[in-house]
């Protein structure tokens, strides 16, 4: 496996947390470790954690760092390889052998070759980064043909033969951990968990989000998120909602709310699920206690 100790002329993993800052993702030592290793052995990175940590975002902040277009794949319950790698276009197909009446007509060219996320990156090769998101949703049969693709990066199509790359693309992939994943999966990636950031960095983060946010502000609403977080909820506040609520909050008292009232009115900006709201309303006063003084 080739070793490249400089990426995009990143040569370290403080150098790449340098670069995903200057990209507006914050990220940590250890985060900025593993997209290094990864970049530099060569191998797909598997991030893990609960929604809202930052996964999907770290993903787009590695691959605007990289100057990479990203390409991202939506994993969901019934995917299959179709939907990720190709599919003809039929309709265009039937469309040029009535207009070609006798004539031969090759319905296998580009024209009508519908390129899936997958085989996009495999085209685009060095300009490409692969996002292939909630990896977890889809079942194990696709994971079996995901792990062929990850190994060969090639993909054959029975009317046009073999399409590889000489430069594979960066492929990240992300997991909520709804299921296990395989285990030859995770053998073939580098792989890093990314828990909750601790109050510190999720107000810094609050404020680079969020210029119109004081940091003391800033600050209140990452300890009410955190009270938040604590509660039996179906979907915990990730840190895009702690950033909007601070926003929304704000907003909303330089309008003229006071800032009790601000957060409370906000509170579907953090909370957006009915039943967490209505378990969380009677103790509302409770959790955003010290952020409404």
């Amino acid at each position: 496996m080739p070793v490249n100790p400089v990426i995009a002329g990143i040569g370290s993993p403080p150098e790449l947390h340098d670069a995903l800052l200057g990209a507006q993702y914050l990220a940590d030592d250890d985060l900025a470790t593993a997209a290094y290793l990864a970049l530099a052995l060569g191998k797909p990175l598997l991030l893990e954690g609960a929604p809202g940590v930052g996964k999907t975002e770290a993903a787009k902040a590695l691959a605007s760092v990289l100057g990479r277009r990203l390409i991202r794949l939506q994993c969901y319950e019934g995917i299959d390889a179709g939907a990720a790698l190709y599919e003809w276009n039929y309709p265009r197909q039937m469309l040029a052998i009535r207009q070609a009446g006798e004539e031969y007509v090759n319905i296998y060219k580009d024209e009508f070759l519908i390129a899936r996320p997958m085989l996009d990156a495999l085209q685009a090769g060095g300009n490409a980064l692969l996002l292939i998101d909630e990896i977890d949703r889809s079942d194990h049969e696709f994971e079996a043909f995901l792990l062929e693709f990850l190994s060969d990066f090639q993909i054959s199509i029975p009317e046009r033969g073999t399409i590889r790359s000489d430069q594979r693309p960066v492929v990240v992939l992300t997991s909520n951990r709804t299921r296990e994943l395989h285990e030859a999966l995770r053998r073939r990636c580098v792989y890093h968990w990314i828990e909750y950031p601790d109050p510190q960095r999720e107000a810094s983060i609050v404020m680079m989000r969020a210029s119109s946010v004081a940091r003391e502000t800033a600050d209140k609403v990452v300890a009410a998120v955190s009270r938040l977080r604590a509660q039996p909820l179906a979907k915990p506040p990730g840190v895009a909602e702690t950033v909007e609520w601070a926003e929304a909050a704000t907003l909303l008292n330089a309008q003229g709310a006071d800032w009790p009232n601000a957060f409370r009115r906000a509170i579907g900006v953090a909370l957006k699920d009915q039943d967490d709201l209505s378990f969380i309303t009677p103790n509302l006063d409770q959790i955003i206690s010290g952020v409404a003084a």
